[in-house]
């Protein structure tokens, strides 16, 4: 989500971990929102990388949080639609057709369909969309990042969630005979080795590794949701044979509660760096956790995200103010006072100025420019995507494809 993720959602580098390991989100004061590479577009960064994404958690957000998106945010959205229905994380020339060189993605393809589908009104685009999705789903009933990739968790959860978004049962969306859920089921691990975690996908050996980003992604797409989702029923159940994709789902927020149990977030290693506190994932995590086990459940990452996220934010961009407001959401929490920071009015301060009339609300001046709206989040997020490919592996986004560790 981050990714899932990050589409996902749009869910940054293989780690956005903060302003000391990733330059790219620690330049100085942003230009104002209205110096945006592309008119309507949220963030001032380069969008090659993470347009489509961080623009649908953008508007994703905005709408859970009762504010209508400006007309131009949601043009710029729907102008990056390809005429077969996919979307590529950014087209600096819209108006040219796509062709086979177009970079289309399952990531950025579900997340647009998510933001679509909540705003209303884009039904011809949405379904378009939900077709070619379709028409690329793997026999084994799941999705890669890219059209005929491997499947891999993160994928296959996004657009689990663009499916349930749109009131598609995924378990009837099927090719060869396996749905979604069936591909999911592959990646969960056992308890007895791997705490009931989901692996990003098989290693070259044919192994899975325990991933707390494809576990959040994971827990998310067992349980039939999207990048938007509120608190489910209390639970605490231990791991079990993951038999089924709600068991899978309880048994992947059994790892991540263990994960944060002790210090409250996850952590994650770029390059060679030591590990750090993963800001984006905890986020993941917090949606996951409250969606399987209720707000309870999440408290611990949530109160350290209240602490600590608003300033990772502030270097990250719009699609981290929108993990923000979505970890929020998920818990019940108010958006507008999350640790003393209005989530809502820094998003809003990313892009253009919202429809007024329902809970838009602005951010002084100066509060923007206090933000370091580069938009790092997902540009570094796909950066680390694309070293997994190099290294034979295989974001999201939310978004959230990005390959992590507890």
């Amino acid at each position: 989500m981050n990714v899932r993720r990050r589409t996902a959602a749009a869910l940054a580098a293989i780690a956005v971990i903060g302003a000391a390991a990733a330059p790219a989100v620690a330049a100085g004061p942003s230009p104002s929102p209205s110096a945006s590479p592309a008119p309507g577009l949220y963030g001032t960064a380069d969008p090659q990388y993470d347009g489509v994404w961080r623009q649908s958690l953008a508007l994703l957000a905005q709408d859970t949080a009762g504010v209508t998106p400006a007309p131009s945010a949601v043009d710029w959205l729907t102008g990056q639609q390809c005429a077969d229905g996919a979307f590529a994380p950014y087209r600096a020339d819209a108006a040219k057709k796509c062709d086979a060189k177009t970079p289309t993605d399952t990531n950025s393809t579900a997340a647009a369909v998510q933001a679509l589908a909540a705003l209303g009104g884009h039904g011809a685009a949405v379904e378009s969309a939900l077709n070619w999705l379709k028409s690329v789903q793997n026999k084994d009933g799941g999705w890669g990042y890219s059209p005929g990739g491997p499947s891999d968790a993160n994928s296959t959860s996004v657009v689990i969630g663009a499916l349930a978004a749109t009131g598609t049962d995924p378990g009837t969306v099927r090719k060869g005979g396996e749905s979604p859920y069936d591909a999911l089921l592959t990646f969960a691990l056992p308890c007895d080795d791997g705490d009931g975690a989901f692996a990003f996908q098989p290693g070259e050996d044919g192994k899975l590794t325990a991933n707390a980003d494809a576990t959040a992604a994971g827990v998310l797409g067992a349980l039939g949701k999207g990048l938007v989702t509120g608190p489910g029923k209390a639970s605490g159940a231990t791991c079990a044979d993951p038999a089924d994709p709600e068991r899978a789902a309880a048994n992947g927020a059994a790892y991540l509660a263990g994960a944060v149990a002790k210090d409250g977030y996850l952590t994650s290693a770029l390059g060679g760096s030591a590990e750090q506190p993963d800001y984006g994932n905890t986020a993941d995590a917090v949606v996951a956790l409250a969606a399987q086990g209720g707000a309870e459940r999440a408290a611990k990452p949530l109160a350290w995200l209240e602490k600590n996220g608003p300033k990772w934010a502030g270097q990250g961009g719009p699609a981290a103010w929108a993990q923000l407001v979505l970890a929020a959401h998920a818990t019940g929490t108010d958006p507008r006072h999350f640790g003393g920071t209005d989530l809502v009015a820094r998003l809003n301060a990313t892009g253009p100025a919202p429809e007024p009339g329902r809970a838009s609300v602005t951010v002084t001046a100066k509060a923007a420019e206090s933000d370091e709206d580069s938009s790092g989040f997902g540009v570094w997020w796909f950066v680390g995507v694309c070293l997994v490919f190099g290294i034979g592996i295989g974001f999201l986004l939310s978004g959230r494809n990005r390959k992590r560790q507890p």
